[in-house]
């Protein structure tokens, strides 16, 4: 196989199959790129965009939450707690998320679980830099 092949899994659904030229990941020790021959590998995955140009020259881009990506003879397999694509994003949906963070985090008169409120900040904030491109 001379073609990188391409799979976003998630528990519920397949979010992306298709042969890629390049593809950029958001590794948890920074964004690292496979293209076609790359060595066998698996790497945690951060909260970020996942980038790919297809064969036609097209960009696409992925929001990741958290996972593993596996490469193995030409194919990248990307197991993702959730996944969406950028044009998929419902941009209201995510600022209201972010909204609702960032009202968390400054409430100081509530028990606030300050680590989960910010994940779901930088979650929100992710997914609306993706609808803004």
């Amino acid at each position: 196989m001379s073609e990188l092949t391409l799979e976003v899994v998630t528990p519920d659904k397949t979010v992306v199959s298709t042969v890629a030229t390049v593809v950029m990941c958001p590794g948890v020790a920074g964004e690292f790129g496979v293209l076609k021959n790359h060595i066998s590998l698996l790497s945690g995955l951060k909260v970020g965009a996942l980038r790919y140009r297809t064969e036609s020259n097209e960009e696409h881009s992925v929001f990741i939450n958290n996972g593993f990506a596996d490469v193995n003879n030409n194919v990248l397999t990307v197991l993702a707690e959730s996944a969406e694509m950028a044009e998929d994003i419902d941009a209201a949906r995510a600022e209201a998320a972010k909204k609702r963070a960032e009202d968390r985090l400054a409430d100081k008169s509530e028990k606030v679980d300050v680590a989960r409120a910010e994940a779901a900040l930088h979650r929100a904030v992710v997914r609306l830099s993706l609808t803004k491109k």
